[in-house]
């Protein structure tokens, strides 16, 4: 790994130096300053010069700020005559700007991804994107990293007996059905009509949960209203319980509170992917830093990323019934 060269944003650098620790490097120091007149600047203090550069930045709140010392950071290394610009975000926040419905809207994803490129990135390293038509905003090579692995490995070893995976939404009914192949479990998902940031209506379940344990899954959780009205539903459906797992645990404004004191959850498991809350102690952490670190191992030497997950394809894992067996 000695022409890897790794800087971090303010946005994470827990994240970042574990994936050093993880590739045996140093992360590097960055000076990030903002002037009188609110402007930011970025300066990499470590010789970029024909080496492989990363740049560990989750798009998280501040999310402006966080994404405007990403683009000035890649700017800083293609100036440096960085031989390639990675940039590692493993929370892609505009991911959720995707689509175009409603009249006059932006698509802040695309946008975005525009911008990297234009800034100088040579490939973006990401996890988890809320749609899988992301991807295609991007006109550099994007590689896009899995937790599904790790969160299931969290439930290996525990009683499955009586549990079912649930989606959140049919949506994310494709990756909840992979994960419930890994764990040899049935699998169910909510019928979600969101009216508001903040605010959904699940109206029905399509899956049998009646007398089940649950285990939800979702890519995200911001505020968690998604998750309770949930919760609620399957309590309807006769669940007797809930874990909660997602990859980008957020939990924003009344996440927290909301979550740690329904009286159905059991437990709530996230990645390391944004920075953890506070005041939140029995909230269960896996770090994907050793997923990112092999990733990055596997782009400076050439080698395939997609491989990292091969006992994660659903070919690999046991046969699994569909989801509409059990269809209420």
């Amino acid at each position: 790994m000695r022409d890897v060269v790794v800087f971090s944003g303010s946005a994470h650098p827990a994240l970042a130096r574990r994936i050093c620790d993880h590739l045996g490097v140093e992360l590097s120091p960055v000076d990030i300053k903002r002037f009188s007149n609110d402007c930011l600047q970025a300066q990499l203090l470590t010789n970029c010069r024909q080496r492989d550069v990363y740049i560990v930045q989750p798009l998280v709140p501040p999310t402006q700020e966080n994404l405007m010392e990403l683009l000035l950071m890649i700017d800083a290394a293609r100036g440096a005559s960085a031989a390639q610009i990675t940039a590692v975000m493993p929370h892609f926040a505009y991911a959720r700007s995707d689509k175009k419905d409603a009249s006059r809207i932006s698509l802040g994803g695309r946008l975005v991804a525009d911008m990297l490129a234009t800034a100088g990135t040579d490939r973006v390293l990401t996890m988890t994107l809320h749609a899988p038509q992301v991807h295609g905003f991007f006109s550099v090579p994007v590689d896009h990293l899995t937790a599904i692995g790790v969160l299931a490995d969290h439930f290996r070893g525990t009683d499955l007996d009586d549990m079912v995976v649930v989606s959140p939404d049919l949506g994310n009914a494709k990756t909840a059905t992979q994960f419930s192949r890994l764990l040899g479990l049935p699998v169910a998902a909510g019928s979600k009509q969101r009216l508001a940031d903040d605010k959904v209506i699940i109206d029905a379940i399509v899956g049998d949960v009646e007398g089940r344990r649950a285990i939800i899954l979702d890519d995200e959780i911001a505020t968690g209203g998604s998750i309770v009205e949930l919760l609620d539903r399957l309590k309807d459906f006769g669940c007797t319980e809930a874990a909660v797992a997602c990859t980008h645990g957020l939990f924003r404004g009344k996440a927290v509170e909301r979550l740690r004191r329904h009286p159905m959850v059991s437990q709530v498991v996230t990645t390391d992917t944004v920075p953890e809350p506070t005041g939140w102690p029995e909230l269960q952490i896996r770090s994907v830093s050793q997923l990112f670190a092999e990733a990055i191992s596997r782009i400076h030497a050439g080698e395939s990323v997609s491989s990292l997950f091969d006992g994660v394809d659903p070919t690999h894992a046991p046969p699994q019934r569909s989801l509409f067996d059990h269809a209420h």
